[in-house]
């Protein structure tokens, strides 16, 4: 009898290609505030706050701490009742970094703080984690992986069986436009939503719709399923 790929594989398959790409990978529960080693105050906050602090840290060693956590504040707090616009201004944010002042010689000076380390890319963190639940407006969410930057979630990834025909790819994506309304938290942050089956994938942001989300490819320009 032939082996029926589930989701739960296609899952850890997706873990295994981003290990091999050099990514850290976690289990969403493990980290949890009742895991075995918490890395949350809460079920609504999807920003993994103690590693976005390291990461500024060492992306910025010449900006005083003070102003390294004004940034950090900055970036949790700023918030608006509209995704989109929460979204727009978090990009500008990680593009263009974070106008910051502090007290140097004497005088207020003006600098930036970056979340994102453009120059030297092996000095960010990239963490896959499987099963990150968000709870938000008593609404209780788990997508199946998401992708952290320097503790900042990015990219989530929706993964359905190929062999039930009614877990499709457009079923991800539906499921996506749930979650933008039911725990619209975590994708404040986002800049890539990835749908796949196994067999295809498709990428689109906040704002994509369906035709636009559009096929996975390689860089050179490849159709490319993403397990």
């Amino acid at each position: 009898m032939p082996h029926i790929i589930t989701e739960s594989e296609i899952e850890q398959l997706s873990l295994d290609i981003l290990k091999e790409l050099g990514y850290k990978t976690l289990y969403g529960p493990d980290i949890s505030i009742d895991g075995a080693k918490p890395e949350r105050d809460d079920y609504f906050n999807s920003v993994l706050i103690e590693r976005l602090l390291e990461a500024i840290g060492r992306i910025n060693p010449r900006i005083p701490k003070t102003a390294q956590e004004e940034a950090l504040k900055k970036v949790l707090r700023d918030k608006t009742p509209s995704l989109i616009i929460n979204n727009h201004n978090f990009h500008k944010l990680l593009v263009d970094g974070v106008d910051v002042e502090y007290k140097k010689a004497g005088r207020i000076v003006g600098d930036k703080v970056w979340f994102f380390d453009f120059k030297n890319i092996s000095n960010n963190e990239f963490l896959a984690v499987n099963q990150f639940t968000v709870i938000e407006n008593n609404n209780n969410r788990r997508p199946d992986i998401v992708i952290f930057v320097n503790g900042l979630p990015l990219v989530v990834i929706e993964l359905k069986n190929p062999a039930d025909e009614n877990a499709t790819i457009k079923t991800a994506f539906k499921q996506f436009e749930t979650y933008k309304m039911q725990i619209p938290s975590i994708f404040n942050y986002n800049e890539i939503l990835i749908i796949s089956d196994g067999n295809e994938a498709r990428a689109g942001t906040i704002t994509s719709d369906w035709e636009r989300f559009l096929p996975w490819k390689t860089i050179d320009g490849t159709e490319k399923e993403l397990v």
